[in-house]
């Protein structure tokens, strides 16, 4: 029985924790706040809760795979989940708005063709055809198995551009996303869209590769779907799953180094100075200089510790509002206002400043366990930022006035919102900074292939010996089905060894 030190109560830490403990290894999980989740979190407040993080899970087959190689009982017997319908409803800078079915790609031709005229929905599908060549390319070796030391192979973009010939020039094809809006999609709505996929990933759409079309193309072929009582619920679950399977967590406890023993990892220092040794360590936080010894631990290959820094660094702002009234029985669970700037949101965005003109996104749960009442509703709007540092999120004036310029454009969402609101809760990349440990505040991207590897992550096979990398910083990149995916490589590396290439 091998001792493993866990650094982080991630989601993605905690899928490792579970799985390397079913096979047989002690595991003790060292988180420095005083609770697990990472930045799956909650607020409450007198009788209203909101999900602090993500607010919707895609890909739940990732969860699935976890409680079923972990123990007897299954997630749909652990938490409660509901699939969205429609998936979202996208109200565009001209007033246009659509809902889209979840998980129907007849349904969502349908719906953009009666929405944006005659066809829209044909393009959109020809789009998500060859988003779901790019998909079969590139999903194993990009999501199913750990990062190849040859991992170049990933520099080349899986998506299948439309060569489009022009009179007297060259004839070109779309490399980014924003080429595919104006190139193949050839409408600003759907343009917007694609761009709105893209950006609620933390990604430029100026400048990511053209296989972020995988993104779309994930939420609408698998489904959008919430878990009673908020996100949160899944992060208990998971947790009380390592509990059952005997991880021990020790909260309060900050890791400031991986010690190194013989040319190997052999353990963690806390701030205290206590040295916790083990054979083996995962580390489930964002790598920071200093953690590891010799600072060329980081990645399988040549990709190093900023691995990922093509996508650039992004936040989260988000306003949660108790409102009085109740929810109207129309109203749809996820809307997106999409700016009517959005190259000018971009690159404030991307530029370290605060956007004028914000695209918003509106959740508005039909769930009795996030309000005190049925006269009652508890709203989230969310928007992608830059992280602490280029903005100073600690600034009272700053944080107010980008919080009114949310809530005024999220009333195209929500009715006699501003009137309603009882309550209001700001939440930064500060507050994220404080209490999750990442540096600014940021959120992590997926990982996608193509533009030279630059989006990609650090391996979950570093070159330190007994040290592995899981969770959202490590490959393949961020959010919950990501973390998720590096919690299982990381797992089958311990168990199976360095040559482990992914379940088949």
């Amino acid at each position: 029985m091998a001792r493993i030190a866990v650094i982080g109560a991630g989601t993605g830490a905690m899928a490792a924790a579970a799985r390397l403990a079913v096979a047989g290894e002690k595991v003790t999980v060292y988180e420095r706040s005083a609770s697990y989740g990472g930045s799956v979190g909650r607020h409450e407040h007198e009788g209203f809760v909101f999900d602090t993080g993500p607010g919707l899970l895609h890909l739940p087959a990732v969860q699935r795979d976890l409680f079923v190689k972990t123990g007897k009982q299954s997630l749909e017997q652990s938490v409660t989940l509901t699939q969205v319908d429609p998936a979202s409803r996208h109200i565009f800078a001209d007033g246009t708005a659509v809902s889209l079915p979840n998980a129907s790609r007849a349904g969502v031709a349908a719906a953009l063709d009666g929405a944006l005229g005659a066809g829209a929905g044909a393009r959109w599908s020809d789009f998500m055809d060859r988003a779901r060549d790019a998909w079969d390319r590139s999903r194993r070796p990009l999501l199913e198995e750990p990062l190849r030391a040859d991992h170049r192979v990933l520099g080349r973009d899986p998506y299948p551009a439309v060569r489009q010939r022009r009179l007297l020039r060259a004839a070109r094809q779309a490399a980014t996303v924003a080429e595919i809006g104006a190139w193949e999609l050839a409408d600003p709505r759907l343009a917007a869209l694609l761009d709105g996929y893209v950006l609620a990933h933390g990604l430029d759409p100026r400048t990511a590769p053209a296989s972020a079309a995988l993104l779309p193309y994930m939420e609408q072929t698998f489904g959008s779907w919430y878990v009673t009582g908020g996100m949160r619920e899944l992060a208990r679950a998971v947790y009380e799953r390592c509990v059952a399977r005997r991880v021990e967590f020790v909260f309060g406890a900050e890791v400031v180094r991986v010690v190194e023993k013989d040319g190997r990892a052999a353990g963690v220092e806390l701030a205290g100075g206590e040295v916790a040794e083990a054979d083996r360590v995962v580390l489930g936080v964002r790598p920071r200089p200093g953690l590891v010894p010799g600072q060329q631990a980081w990645g399988a290959g040549d990709v190093p510790v900023r691995a990922g820094s093509g996508a650039g660094a992004t936040g989260r702002f988000t306003v949660l509002l108790s409102l009085r009234g109740a929810r109207e029985a129309d109203a749809v669970h996820r809307t997106v206002v999409h700016s009517a700037e959005g190259a000018a949101e971009q690159e404030a965005v991307f530029g370290g400043r605060v956007a004028g003109h914000p695209t918003v996104w509106v959740l508005r749960p039909d769930d009795p366990a996030t309000r005190p009442d049925a006269e009652h509703e508890a709203v989230t709007l969310t928007a992608t930022v830059a992280p602490q540092g280029p903005v100073d999120w600690r600034d009272a004036g700053v944080r107010q006035r980008f919080a009114d310029v949310l809530v005024e454009r999220a009333g195209a969402a929500v009715p006699r919102l501003r009137e309603r609101i009882l309550h209001t809760e700001v939440r930064t990349p500060a507050e994220t900074e404080a209490e999750t440990g990442a540096e600014g505040g940021a959120v992590p991207p997926p990982a996608l292939a193509g533009a030279d590897g630059a989006y990609l992550h650090p391996g979950n096979l570093t070159r330190l010996p007994g040290l592995y990398l899981a969770g959202g910083w490590a490959h393949p990149g961020g959010g919950l089905a990501h973390a998720g995916m590096s919690g299982t490589l990381v797992a089958g590396l311990v168990v199976e060894g360095d040559g482990f290439r992914g379940s088949r």
